[in-house]
């Protein structure tokens, strides 16, 4: 077999960093600890990372257009006491107030959407600005009191079954069922190519026939829907609506998307990538954790690994060129 061929059926380099250092930090952090490999420890990391893992879904996709959402993790924490709310104070059965709640997250997704393609406004500022506005909605509606007494239904993806001598949460489950779904519709479907196309240029996408504005809004209310789903991961694991949830989530989100190997340019990237990306933010820290290793190091750690992945997609494009 010659280089060429083998080239040819490897996938980029791109691809394979997040699966990479995945791997790196599994055998490094398994040789410093005794306790990591273990499935308890596995499905543990996996539950801590379902609610970053279901944002960063919608984040990879406004990424994937060249955009970037800040507020996703304040219309989360809304999307959370909305739907505990309106279950816990007024009655409202449970999987109305779920789509209540979900409804809002949308909601905040089409404005998000419509401010950037009808008004052609930033979206670094648009939502910089949303977030600002669900955090001060959340705190208001909520009376900045934790919602309690959340009915059982809202907390079911938190609980577990066995597998292998495992306790997995259903919520692990949901999480990589939506990856693969979302996998599936961007790479099969002409809905799912139009988004990277848009990414990579949209005014030639606009040329084709292909109405980039409505590719970027209907983007923006998918990820709205994403960040509601969130929103019930985010009560499932905790057991109440938080106020105070969701002000670090959009960076951590982030994080995962650009660990990922998704470009922060637009047009590039694989969406199963963010989900390594968000397990590979995950690992570090419970290895870190286990390692005794103070919280402030694991910021900084995660830190540089953000640079080092922007500085990477940086200069793979420079050599494209």
């Amino acid at each position: 077999m010659t280089a060429t061929t083998l080239n040819a059926k490897l996938p980029p380099l791109g691809q394979l960093g997040p699966f990479i250092a995945l791997l790196i930090a599994c055998v490094a952090f398994g040789l410093t600890t005794d306790q990591f490999f273990s499935g308890e420890n596995f499905s543990l990391i996996l539950q801590q990372v379902t609610v970053v893992g279901v944002i960063a879904i919608g984040q990879s996709l406004i990424i994937l257009t060249a955009g970037i959402d800040l507020s996703c993790g304040m219309i989360m924490a809304l999307g959370s006491i909305v739907m505990t709310k309106l279950a816990a104070d007024l009655g409202l059965p449970a999987p109305l107030a779920i789509l209540a709640g979900i409804a809002v997250t949308a909601g905040f997704g089409l404005v998000n959407g419509l401010l950037v393609t009808r008004i052609k406004l930033p979206p670094f500022i648009v939502t910089l600005g949303t977030f600002n506005i669900a955090f001060a909605i959340t705190q208001l509606y909520s009376g900045a009191q934790t919602v309690t007494e959340v009915p059982p239904m809202m907390t079911w993806f938190g609980s577990t079954f066995a597998l292998g001598g495992t306790n997995i949460a259903y919520g692990t489950v949901l999480m990589i069922l939506l990856y693969l779904g979302v996998w599936f519709w961007l790479r099969e479907t002409g809905a799912g190519r139009h988004v990277y196309a848009v990414g990579n240029n949209p005014e030639a996408t606009r040329l084709v026939g292909i109405p980039p504005e409505r590719v970027l809004l209907g983007v923006y209310v998918l990820a709205g829907v994403f960040y509601g789903i969130a929103s019930l991961m985010s009560v499932a694991r905790t057991g109440v609506g938080d106020p105070n949830a969701g002000q670090t989530e959009n960076l951590d989100a982030i994080t995962a998307v650009v660990l990922g190997g998704t470009s922060l340019f637009g047009g590039r990237g694989m969406i199963l990538g963010s989900l390594v990306g968000a397990i590979v933010v995950g690992v570090l820290r419970n290895g870190l954790t286990l390692m005794g290793v103070s919280s402030v190091y694991q910021v900084l750690i995660t830190g540089i690994l953000v640079i080092v992945a922007v500085t990477v997609d940086q200069l793979s494009r420079k050599g494209a060129r």
